[in-house]
């Protein structure tokens, strides 16, 4: 689903991000309405209104990228909050129905929304007789219209369960992590970061409760999921988030605190880091390497976004439509603004065997016009020394130094001599 809106952005304003960036703003502030209304229908305005503050404060975190509003993550709990607001809030079939399409076009989005829909089929069990299989026959329906939209937009699905989701797993994925690495990274996600704030209010939850109501299920496959996959990104705690401002929206809601003195407490203790909106506009406007356009010397440091987006211009500006442009290791933003085709389909460091075998076969059939190559520290220290051999001994034999810039060496193809 989500080449749809980059789809979207890229036909009518060409090639940026600002546009992503708005509508997954807005989309997220459709959640945010959607989880007052649930909280709203389940314990009153009151609760609604702590609901949305818990809940649209958190989204900021630093500790959830939250200054990133246009990843997947937005838009599939977006409809994850959607789905189960219309099983909650349901009174017949119909609310059912419209829950289990939505929930799955949120996995449509993100392969971690079938965690909320496996929460949602167990506690459909729960409910009416007929209510699993009007739950089930939405799904589906939603599962037909995301397979007829993807041929429709000539996306092979066997090559979208490849690459989409078999190559996220084995070694040299991004889930191929040691025991020790996943328990510090653990350690970083669930306890070293403002999560820790909604634990109390999570606690008291489930003492008052006593039982495994479809909240407390919701926030346990959640959580589940996110060790599960083992990938540890901050984003993926935007995934647990809804079910824990729920909880401690019920909890606070249940005080006999006067309303405006709990939205206080709440948003003094729950606000972002205030300075991220500022910093994202010098960004948006020059970043670091603004007035630095062959700025390449020690310390190489990773270009930021207007320095990713300037090299982008450069590329295409220096280049012909048809030629090919490598971008190797971290080198998404500028491939996508440079809109030249990759010679391989894996330019943004996977290294499954899967991938390095796709990358070595298309480098082969698809030899590229020019190559940048990033002299910053990650590119060393993430890309196997495989891949960056191979690399290095590509532009040895084949191609000549161009320039540098921004911290990249651009190297162009050698001219055949007659």
């Amino acid at each position: 689903m989500f080449f749809v809106i980059f789809g979207l952005s890229d036909r009518l304003f060409g090639v940026n991000y600002w546009f992503p960036r708005v509508f997954g703003t807005l989309c997220q502030s459709v959640g945010i309405f959607y989880l007052y209304k649930l909280a709203d229908h389940l314990a009153g305005k009151r609760a609604g209104m702590l609901a949305l503050s818990f809940y649209g404060l958190s989204v900021m975190w630093h500790g959830v990228d939250g200054r990133y509003a246009s990843y997947t993550e937005t838009y599939e709990v977006m409809f994850t909050i959607i789905a189960f607001y219309f099983f909650i809030t349901a009174k017949g079939s119909k609310g059912y129905f419209i829950s289990g399409f939505v929930a799955v076009i949120a996995m449509g989005f993100r392969l971690s929304g079938i965690f909320g829909i496996i929460a949602l089929f167990i506690a459909s069990f729960r409910k009416k007789e007929n209510c699993t299989l009007v739950f089930c026959a939405g799904a589906l329906c939603g599962i037909v219209f995301l397979a007829a939209l993807s041929l429709l937009a000539g996306i092979n699905l066997r090559e979208v369960y490849i690459y989409g989701f078999a190559d996220n797993f084995g070694q040299g994925s991004t889930t191929n992590y040691s025991f020790l690495t996943r328990m510090v990274q653990f350690h970083n996600m669930f306890f070293y970061s403002e999560v820790i704030l909604f634990y109390p209010m999570a606690m008291a939850y489930l003492i008052i409760e006593r039982k495994t109501n479809w909240l407390v299920l919701w926030a346990i496959l959640e959580f589940l999921g996110i060790n599960i996959i083992g990938n540890y990104a901050r984003v993926d705690l935007k995934d647990l988030l809804p079910p824990l401002a729920l909880m401690s929206a019920l909890i606070v809601a249940r005080l006999d605190v006067p309303l405006r003195y709990s939205m206080v407490i709440v948003w003094l203790c729950f606000s972002p880091k205030i300075v991220e909106p500022f910093l994202n506009f010098t960004r948006l406007f020059g970043g670091e390497f603004q007035k630095a356009e062959n700025y390449c010397h020690e310390p190489y440091i990773q270009p930021d976004e207007s320095a990713s987006r300037q090299l982008g211009l450069w590329v295409k500006a220096n280049t012909a439509a048809q030629q090919k442009v490598l971008v190797a290791g971290y080198g998404a933003q500028v491939q996508v603004y440079s809109e030249r085709i990759s010679p391989s389909i894996y330019f943004n460091a996977t290294q499954t065997r899967l991938a390095k075998d796709r990358f070595y076969r298309d480098m082969r059939q698809n030899k590229p016009d020019m190559i940048l190559v990033p002299l910053f520290p990650e590119y060393r220290q993430y890309i196997g020394a495989d891949l960056q051999q191979y690399v290095d001994q590509l532009v040895a034999k084949d191609y000549y130094l161009d320039r540098c810039m921004f911290n990249y060496n651009v190297y162009r193809l050698k001219k055949a001599s007659n």
